[in-house]
């Protein structure tokens, strides 16, 4: 069974570093959780490491200027590493050719307009219509308030007739923006593989992003890694593909399914809940703290 905790602190000692959890974990898209970036805290401050894996899909300096502006402090992290950084590797790489169509925001540009290290000699990206793309990048719906999946049928069965591949930038389907729930890029891949579509993902739970982190955290094969997280498809399940423990914040995507008290689960609901999700972390947790 899955042990209810009610802190970090109680089993943050058998580890040596955290995969944490961005959204609904450290903050909600607005405002950080001063809890969770106080316990994060405390574990540097007794010597562990703190990566912050997220499946946003720019690259990681974008990320730490967004964490900034909202007051999450240095001092509580290590390392951020994202979906765009891994993503974007595999577009300069030619995952998906060098013409694409480019479903996102103006926020994203940065994941073709910084060229990463090592790739400053790769043939250039150019964004074009769908009319012109060798492939798809997708890094979130273009109005993420107000579109669904659906709204684009008719542009990926015209993509799929001409077999285009799509990179997802970022494999989560939805995260809640404050009290808003929004779809992201990974609903858009899996809309275009129900269609019939390819779509590529480095995100969460898909192993490039945890290979770009122990590289970069250079802990050594030994290290315990322990991993944090609310997405039950992503932070968990990728967790049991590397065959690492982890932590379930079940107050955030999935809170409504545990009771009344965010901070404090219901157990049977909780195991309830987990079986019909096929899924087993280690530990759970109402909120990082």
């Amino acid at each position: 069974m899955t042990r209810i905790i009610a802190s970090l602190a109680e089993i943050s000692a058998s580890y040596d570093a955290l995969f944490c959890d961005l959204w609904g974990c450290l903050h909600n898209g607005k405002q950080p959780y001063e809890a969770a970036v106080e316990a994060l805290r405390a574990y540097r401050q007794a010597g562990g490491k703190v990566c912050l894996m997220t499946n946003a899909p720019r690259p990681n300096q974008y990320v730490i200027a967004q964490l900034d502006r909202m007051g999450v402090p240095r001092d509580a992290w290590d390392i951020v590493v994202s979906s765009g950084d891994a993503a974007q590797e595999a577009l300069f790489r030619g995952a998906v050719g060098t013409k694409v169509w480019h479903i996102g925001q103006p926020k994203d540009d940065g994941f073709f307009t910084d060229i990463p290290e090592g790739f400053e000699d790769a043939p250039a990206i150019t964004r074009v219509e769908l009319s012109e793309a060798e492939g798809i990048v997708a890094s979130g719906p273009f109005d993420e308030e107000n579109e669904t999946p659906e709204h684009y049928a008719d542009r990926f069965r015209d993509a799929l007739e001409r077999g285009l591949p799509m990179l997802c930038a970022n494999p989560d389907i939805v995260v809640d923006m404050g009290d808003s729930r929004i779809y992201c890029a990974g609903a858009l891949a899996k809309y275009y593989e129900e269609l019939g579509g390819t779509a590529l993902y480095f995100g969460k739970p898909h192993a490039p992003i945890y290979d770009r982190a122990r590289k970069i955290l250079g802990l050594g094969d030994d290290a315990r890694f322990l991993a944090v997280g609310d997405g039950i498809f992503t932070d968990i399940e990728g967790a049991e593909d590397q065959g690492i423990d982890s932590i379930f914040v079940t107050g955030g995507l999935a809170a409504e399914e545990f009771g009344d008290d965010v901070e404090n689960p219901q157990g049977d609901m909780l195991e309830d809940w987990l079986k019909r999700q096929g899924r087993k972390p280690t530990f759970a947790i109402g909120r990082l703290r």
